[in-house]
């Protein structure tokens, strides 16, 4: 009689193929090799990733997943292995970042005895994940992953980890996958109600200033066209938040610009003077909302969110829409009047122009000496495709690459938002890059945050992954140092760096690099890099001391953002 038995580490790879995954980020160790040595039979369907580091393995698959909507996968080994992904579990949370993470674990018998690379990383990981297991049975394991990608894209997504004990991955069972459309006890959709739309309607329809706030929710949902159907019919000026940047072409008249703390200052200023404030698909975070106490007082509140935990945390809703915005915007727009706010929008224009005087030229066509960032930017975007992905690190870059970047198509930026992860950005971007390798990714990182990944250069190296890293280099944690600066007297408190020779790392790993120091030279460094067909590596040296503004200062309002 024929065995059709197969082992647990095999039925790991048949349920990842059986839910058509086919790149795969991750570090071989001992109590996942089982599932390795599976790995190794079906490389024609599955492209494993080999990352320098657990971290970046788990970064890689939440660029991958971002851009591309699938659920990112990562696949490491116990103890140590396992505890370097918690830092990328928390950051996929927060981002609502789809992910199956998974991890080896000792045998079943060693388990509580402090075997070597024994740890609880189900413990570990629970308040940084939307669902974890651990796996001891090989009859488990299937449904297990079938569960878990069900509950990590559906819903607010977010990541998943499955730790699966070695007995279990050695263990003989028969594979049978059935994917997973439902959980007893999980509402992933919450109906819409439909009164619910009737008030939000109302209070829409008689608004005079209304004001629309979108956030990453919109891209989520694949709302895109709902949302600009919606701002059309009704004319409501809308602004972004960091992660909802491109889900409305910002070449559009009704766009008026982007939310927060280094957002733009025409809507920072006027939400404190809108009638009506429609968030759909954003948290209310607090770098968007500063002072809570003097959000937005004076206006009726629309929200149209997925999540009920998201309802009323931050700022009561008068009309809390809950559900898929896609389908809510749908049902809104059924109920909207045509209408147009020309004084109002207008508003917006005139406070526009102060920052243009003010902000943008100091920063994209400066006199000074020494290179600012945002022209940096400036050029990116002479020489980029439309389509190009904006991956970044976390601190002064991230929120200059953002005010300036020309966002032209959905899906178009990769950035860790509520976490403000440090060393995010090269990772990611190389998760980006493998999900569409003909497509520009360019990847702008800070000389603080590429020194906690620097390392995935070597992935990059392995992968030939044609990335375009642009480093701003400035000597300084420049974020914490603009803060120092500000709000402590100017006492740079171990913010400033001893850096290395970037470019001699960069040729280590043979990827193409160059340096710029001089304004003259800038234009043709840019180019440069986007003509070379493989990665490419320009550190440009920034001005030391230059700041990101307009900013609003911690503790205070919206309305007192300041330009300078």
């Amino acid at each position: 009689m024929n065995d059709t038995r197969i082992r647990g580490a095999e039925i790991v790879i048949k349920s990842l193929v059986a839910e058509k995954v086919t790149t795969l980020f991750g570090y071989p160790g001992g109590a996942i090799m089982p599932v390795y040595d599976a790995l190794y039979d079906y490389i024609d369907q599955v492209d494993h990733v080999l990352t320098r580091h657990e971290q970046g393995a788990i970064h890689a698959a939440q660029g991958f997943a971002r851009v591309s909507g699938k659920v990112g996968v990562c696949m490491v080994t116990s103890g140590p292995g396992a505890t370097n992904l918690i830092t990328g579990l928390a950051d996929a949370l927060i981002d609502s970042t789809p992910l199956v993470c998974i991890t080896g674990q000792v045998a079943s018998h060693l388990l509580g005895t402090d075997a070597f690379q024994e740890t609880d990383v189900v413990g570990f990981s629970m308040p940084g994940t939307k669902w974890n297991i651990q796996v001891r049975r090989v009859e488990d394991i299937a449904p297990a992953i079938s569960k878990g990608f069900h509950i990590a894209r559906s819903g607010r997504p977010g990541p998943v980890l499955i730790d699966i004990t070695k007995d279990a991955q050695f263990a003989l069972g028969e594979f049978t996958y059935a994917p997973t459309f439902s959980v007893r006890s999980y509402k992933p959709y919450p109906p819409v109600n439909s009164k619910m739309v009737e008030k939000a309607a109302e209070l829409i329809n008689g608004a005079k200033k209304p004001f629309v706030l979108f956030g990453q929710g919109v891209l989520m949902a694949k709302a895109e066209e709902e949302l600009r159907a919606f701002l059309e019919k009704t004319g409501i000026p809308a602004a972004c938040t960091l992660l909802g940047s491109g889900a409305f072409s910002e070449d559009h008249p009704l766009y008026v610009g982007k939310l927060g703390m280094h957002g733009n200052y025409a809507p920072n200023i006027l939400t404190n003077q809108c009638d009506v404030l429609i968030a759909i698909g954003m948290r209310f975070d607090d770098r968007v909302t500063g002072d809570l106490s003097r959000y937005a007082t004076q206006a009726k509140v629309v929200h149209l969110e997925l999540d009920p935990v998201e309802i009323n945390k931050n700022v009561k809703a008068d009309a809390p829409v809950l559900g898929n915005c896609k389908e809510s915007l749908s049902l809104l727009i059924d109920q909207v009047h045509p209408s147009s706010h020309h004084e109002w929008l207008n508003e917006f224009r005139q406070l526009e122009q102060e920052e243009k005087a003010s902000v943008v030229a100091r920063d994209l066509s400066p006199t000074k000496t020494g290179l600012t960032m945002g022209e940096v930017i400036r050029y990116v975007n002479e020489f980029k495709d439309d389509d190009a992905v904006l991956v970044t690190d976390v601190g002064q870059h991230q929120m200059i690459a953002w005010r300036y970047f020309d966002f032209k198509n959905s899906r178009t930026q990769v950035t860790s938002g509520g976490l403000g992860t440090m060393g995010f950005g090269l990772p990611a971007a190389l998760g980006v890059q493998l999900h569409n390798p003909s497509r520009q990714v360019i990847c702008v990182v800070g000389d603080g945050g590429i020194q906690m990944t620097v390392q995935e250069l070597g992935t990059i190296m392995q992968t030939k992954a044609p990335v375009k890293i642009i480093l701003l280099n400035n000597n300084y944690l420049g974020m914490v140092r603009q803060w120092q600066q500000m709000f402590f007297d100017k006492r740079y408190s171990f913010t400033e760096l001893e850096n290395p020779d970037f470019i001699k790392i960069a040729e280590a790993y043979k990827i193409k690099s160059s340096k710029v120091e001089q304004r003259e030279d800038l234009s043709e460094a840019v180019a440069d890099m986007f003509l070379h067909e493989g990665p490419y590596f320009l550190e440009v040296v920034v001005a030391k001391e230059d700041n990101v503004f307009p900013m609003v200062a911690t503790g205070c309002s919206v309305d007192e953002i300041r330009l300078s």
